[in-house]
């Protein structure tokens, strides 16, 4: 049985894969380095936008 990846990401869980905290996140959703989308009122991360961003970093640092 295998476990597949979310789709979206809820900001708790970018917050633990990150290790940041709650308004870091927002942080980078507001500076638009974190690509997100509101559903309802809820706002999700797609889990190909945290690998973006993380392979971003990776680059820059590089």
């Amino acid at each position: 049985m295998t476990t597949a990846t979310p789709e979206l990401l809820t900001v708790p869980e970018v917050m633990a894969r990150l290790r940041l905290g709650r308004s870091t996140v927002y942080d980078l959703i507001r500076s638009r380095r974190l690509i997100s989308i509101t559903v309802g009122r809820s706002r999700r991360i797609p889990a190909d936008a945290l690998r973006d961003f993380i392979n971003r970093e990776i680059e820059e640092t590089a």
